[in-house]
């Protein structure tokens, strides 16, 4: 039987150049970050405006999230959170990504209900704090009950592939209520089947590749990025390899 609802593509980005390859693509979202190679953070002010007036019919979601590392935020960083949302909200974007787990590794409802407060009418979007939570099934109790708009998750796995099984039980259990947006090494070549194997209509993706550097002088300091090949800089938005996604999304079912 064929399903002719639309699959919609988020693209992770972290520049502006970002943003215009996502929305010449035809990606529904963009989600805004800077530091990607660290699981992301909040972009700055200057880069969430200029996104929300390049991005076209592409919506502009804003991750935000203070620092690297857990996601078990103390009170100073939770107001810190709101302000930003506050702001990412008064600058005309179109949702916010957030996510705060407790002492005990539970999504805690009373950071995230003040986060959602602050978010008013703005989509937001659980991000994959979900995917190193206590309990999942739990979890996804609470998210129902808190009124997200949406959860990202690998399905607590590396690669989206091997979360297949929990992403398809989740958007089960959904039935409407909230969208499921798979992602974990989600490319071209493998998003039909993701889409097969889980029955999503969201999927998430950011697709970088290597920026090769200049020829640097003979001193020993590097502010190359972490993680990039010998001889490259920095990670940027792949044109090719997003414009291939969301072609390999508009296939229906």
């Amino acid at each position: 039987m064929t399903d002719a609802r639309a699959v919609r593509v988020e693209i992770g980005v972290e520049s502006l150049g970002g943003v215009r390859i996502a929305e010449q693509a035809g990606a529904a979202r963009v989600e805004l970050c800077a530091g990607l190679t660290v699981g992301g953070l909040t972009p700055g002010p200057a880069l969430i405006e200029a996104a929300v007036e390049a991005a076209g019919h592409t919506q502009v979601h804003v991750l935000i999230r203070p620092r690297p590392g857990d996601f078990r935020y103390s009170a100073d960083e939770v107001a810190l959170m709101r302000t930003d949302i506050e702001r990412v909200r008064a600058a005309g974007a179109h949702g916010v990504v957030i996510g705060v787990l407790d002492e005990d590794g539970h999504v805690d409802p009373a950071a995230n209900t003040e986060l959602l407060a602050a978010a008013d009418e703005l989509e937001v979007t659980f991000h994959r704090a979900f995917d190193v939570c206590a309990d999942p099934y739990a979890g996804f109790d609470q998210l129902l009950e808190l009124g997200f708009t949406r959860l990202l998750t690998s399905g607590r796995q590396e690669s989206v592939l091997d979360g297949a099984a929990l992403i398809a039980r989740l958007v089960t259990l959904a039935d409407g209520r909230i969208d499921v947006m798979a992602c974990g090494g989600l490319r071209a070549d493998n998003a039909r089947r993701v889409i097969e194997l889980t029955g999503t209509r969201d999927l998430h993706a950011a697709v970088r590749i290597p920026v090769p550097g200049r020829p640097q002088s003979d001193s020993e300091v590097s502010f190359a990025e972490f993680g990039v090949p010998s001889g490259f800089d920095h990670f940027d938005t792949d044109a090719d390899g997003v414009s291939a996604l969301c072609e390999a999304a508009r296939i229906t079912l």
